[in-house]
């Protein structure tokens, strides 16, 4: 798209049909994915009831992402990125038809369960860099920033609505219809990409293949804005993330069933909704840097508040506050990668991003699975949050140009 200027509402990007259509397909993507999350969360605690076993679902997902995550950037910048996307879609489709036949056997295979678990890892490493790289292409440049904060609001509004869905569709131990559900919704949001209208492949680039294939990670590192936002962000969901154990929390710390813990699941983007809303109709415009590092800060601090609660509202209000605030630390780290990187570029810098983020997501599962084991699942998440804004204080120092960054259109120092 060019860069025609029109009118910045906070809902212009809707008036681009395929930014629209696209959308539609995201909340249908998003929602099964949550789906799959929470049937595999509740499928494992019943068949192993081991917040261990609970964690290894993120080592799973995480060792083929790590590993295909820079093949995949340089392809998400040289083959058409709508095609990857679809492509991607049935391939979730596939996986998650495996686990509901799994699902089906008098008695399912936890093997087999987390080898899907890395097909998923695997088939994310390719949908989001081209994702993420795709979204550019459907509005002008001048509403790029609103339109990057409804595509994170989108995703966050969909996991409200998705583990709650899942909570109640697994009901009394139902991974079938959980899984089922989930297949269906993936075909769905592959047919409402082949909607989209076919954009060319991005322009190769003149330099060699081994150069071409490490740009990404050149050029996050002499961003230190960006390796600052991407590696606070991978520590302190590292140390901090704790939804591997809200099976646990939901079960043995607040006695609730399937149903209270999709609420619980789904309490952070709700509060990440509300924050979506707020940047969407207020912007951030300047002292971007500071911004973001309050936000991690305070989701450091809820997850501490967490780690201490025994009652469910108080549980929820807190996760909301941390989802707010994540929200906010999120928003200004996509919008930041968005409008600084070459179009050219923009596939493996969002691979080298994903490192980041599933590093953070899915090792932050295992290690709160394996600390929880050991030193019990409160105190896990506790020590978690104090982690966490022991990282961000050391963050302040360490990336000063990150600090002291104050609009999204200011070029690296």
């Amino acid at each position: 798209m060019d860069a025609t200027t029109e009118p910045s509402t906070a809902l212009a990007p809707f008036r681009h049909r395929d930014f629209t259509i696209y959308q539609a397909a995201r909340v249908i993507l998003i929602l099964a994915g949550q789906l799959v999350i929470v049937g595999l969360q509740l499928q494992i605690l019943q068949l192993t009831n081991s917040a261990f076993h609970l964690g290894m679902i993120g080592l799973a997902q995480v060792l083929p992402n790590l590993l295909a995550s820079l093949p995949a950037g340089h392809v998400a910048d040289r083959v058409n990125r709508r095609t990857i996307i679809m492509t991607c879609a049935l391939a979730n489709a596939a996986a998650v038809g495996w686990l509901a036949w799994e699902a089906a056997q008098p008695h399912p295979s936890l093997v087999a369960i987390y080898i899907a678990c890395g097909v998923f890892g695997l088939i994310r490493a390719f949908s989001a860099p081209a994702g993420h790289a795709f979204l550019p292409a459907l509005v002008p440049e001048s509403i790029l920033n609103r339109a990057i904060v409804i595509h994170l609001t989108v995703f966050n509004l969909a996991t409200v609505v998705g583990p709650a869905g899942g909570g109640f569709l697994y009901g009394e131990r139902n991974a079938l219809r959980v899984y089922g559900t989930a297949a269906a919704m993936f075909v769905v949001a592959y047919l409402l990409f082949a909607l989209l209208r076919t954009r060319p492949a991005p322009t190769p680039g003149a330099e060699p293949f081994e150069r071409a294939f490490t740009a990404g990670v050149r050029y996050v590192w002499n961003d230190k804005r960006l390796l600052g936002a991407m590696s606070l962000d991978l520590f302190a969901v590292l140390l901090g993330g704790a939804t591997a154990l809200l099976p646990v929390v939901a079960q043995n710390i607040l006695h609730a069933g399937p149903p209270e813990y999709g609420f619980l699941r789904s309490a952070g983007a709700i509060g990440a909704g509300v924050a979506a809303i707020v940047l969407a109709t207020r912007p951030l415009r300047s002292r971007i840097g500071s911004w973001l590092m309050y936000g991690v800060a305070v989701y450091g601090l809820a997850t501490i508040g967490f780690g201490l609660s025994t009652s469910f509202p108080l549980s929820m209000a807190l996760l909301i506050i941390a989802g707010a605030a994540d929200m906010l630390s999120v928003t200004v780290r996509h919008t930041l990668i968005q409008v600084t990187t070459p179009d050219a570029m923009r596939g493996r810098v969002s691979a080298v991003s994903m490192i980041f983020i599933n590093t953070s997501n899915e090792m932050g599962e295992f290690r709160a699975g394996t600390m929880a084991h050991y030193v019990g699942t409160a105190r896990a998440i506790l020590l978690g949050g104090v982690g966490t804004v022991v990282v961000v204080l050391a963050w302040m120092g360490l990336f000063p140009s990150l600090r002291k960054a104050d609009r999204f259109e200011d070029k690296a120092r």
